[in-house]
């Protein structure tokens, strides 16, 4: 699959947008560990999270489909059965590390397999900690790579852990370990993660200390049974966002959007750079805030994008590098080598596509500095089988002269399927 893009006239659009992938996988985990019946609505019908259903259903959860975005999943006490075969994960990361969690706990041998690309990320991350509370771990790939064998135990050893660099999905893998230890796990962290199990934890009935930028939690409390109306995921948003804000007198609201303030750390980015943008909070998620976001586009300007904010920011710089292209000024992205170990190493691809986009790039060893501003041409691009980086220069198309071709873009299906729909919609001015 290819996705081709021309430059595109002025954006309106009201839209919606798959829902949160985070907050999707977690929740049918979640259910899974429940009491009873859970219904999920607003699931994400992308690969990765119906991977996540595929791998329960192995470990013996019954879940039924009713359709690709509404599951009702029953919950078998935190008690899995052990599985026929390998559990395979594909692309997601998300699912090898916090069903690795979930499976230290339980006493049988399984095998967490993925794709070539979930198959070069490291795991010594999630290993490290679950052997310190008692499971046993061995990656069969070289460097600690998967695929992951697991011999967990039901008697897991409560843990005190510092977070080497900071990790939502690691901080997570404990927790739900630490859900079936006896006595209190705590994970420490360098600076606040995205807090979606959190606030899943409290809102399936599991109660979570939060000291400063310290989560405990005590062993022996499951998730109660719980429906989850999942809100949309801002990290797809934020692809409109972008081409929205990046061109005078386009705008476009998106509605029923997660707005978890440890998720928006796009918008204050682009603020800075000098956007217009409205936030209206209209309901409680699954304790999650929600509600729309309105953004009007104006001449950007570069800014200096690191530190604390990076976890906050760190699914969105692949667009927001295309951002500080298309803005006056320098844009500056550092404290985020983490990119180096994604799907692709997103700083090397993100820098390469821009240069053949007519760019003006310096990639360092932790980040990149665009000098924005030059005009921008069409470019034949590989995804890299990364979903981002497809959309991200599927955005860079639009404002480009010339056609942009983005090869291998099946790959944006694990994370928002319909988006080449959308794109056309949209660059045609359809709502």
């Amino acid at each position: 699959m290819e996705i081709r893009v021309q430059r595109a006239p002025l954006i309106e659009a009201d839209i919606e947008v798959p829902g949160d992938k985070s907050i999707s996988h977690r929740s049918a985990m979640f259910a899974a560990l429940s009491d009873g019946a859970c219904r999920l609505r607003n699931y994400l019908p992308g690969e990765d999270c119906l991977g996540t259903l595929r791998v329960l259903r192995q470990l013996g959860v019954t879940i039924e489909s009713l359709s690709p975005s509404e599951h009702v999943v029953h919950g078998l006490r935190g008690r899995f059965s052990e599985p026929q075969g390998d559990l395979d994960c594909g692309n997601s990361g998300t699912t090898m590390r916090l069903m690795s969690g979930l499976l230290a706990a339980q006493p049988f041998r399984c095998r967490l397999t993925g794709d070539a690309s979930l198959s070069r990320r490291p795991m010594r991350r999630i290993m490290e900690p679950l052997q310190q509370m008692g499971a046993v771990f061995e990656a069969e790939g070289e460097g600690g790579c998967p695929p992951l064998v697991i011999r967990g135990t039901a008697g897991l050893r409560p843990l005190a852990y510092r977070l080497p660099v900071p990790s939502a999905q690691v901080k997570s893998a404990i927790l739900l370990a630490g859900l079936f230890a006896d006595g209190v796990t705590t994970v420490d962290q360098p600076v606040p993660t995205r807090d979606h199990t959190e606030r899943l934890l409290e809102y399936f009935g599991v109660p979570v200390t939060r000291e400063g930028t310290s989560v405990s939690v005590r062993g022996g409390t499951l998730p109660r049974a719980r429906d989850v109306d999942v809100p949309g995921d801002v990290s797809s948003a934020a692809f409109w966002l972008v081409a929205a804000a990046t061109q005078p007198g386009s705008s476009v609201r998106v509605r029923n959007l997660g707005l978890n303030p440890t998720r928006t750390g796009i918008l204050a980015v682009l603020l800075r750079m000098g956007a217009k943008l409205r936030e209206e909070e209209e309901t409680k998620g699954p304790g999650e805030p929600c509600g729309r976001i309105e953004i009007v586009g104006r001449s950007l300007r570069g800014t200096e994008i690191g530190g604390a904010e990076i976890p906050n920011v760190i699914d969105e710089l692949p667009v927001l590098a295309v951002a500080g292209a298309l803005a006056g000024g320098t844009t500056v992205i550092k404290d985020a080598a983490e990119l180096r170990v994604k799907e692709s190493d997103r700083l090397a691809v993100v820098a390469r596509h821009l240069a053949a986009m007519g760019a003006d790039v310096t990639e360092h060893p932790d980040g990149l500095e665009i000098r924005g501003g030059r005009p921008l041409h069409g470019a034949r691009l590989e995804s890299h089988g990364d979903h981002r980086i497809a959309m991200a220069f599927a955005i860079a198309g639009l404002f480009a002269d010339g056609e942009t071709v983005i090869e291998d873009a099946s790959c944006v299906e694990t994370s928002y399927p319909g988006f080449a729909g959308q794109l056309e919609r949209i660059a045609h001015g359809r709502r």
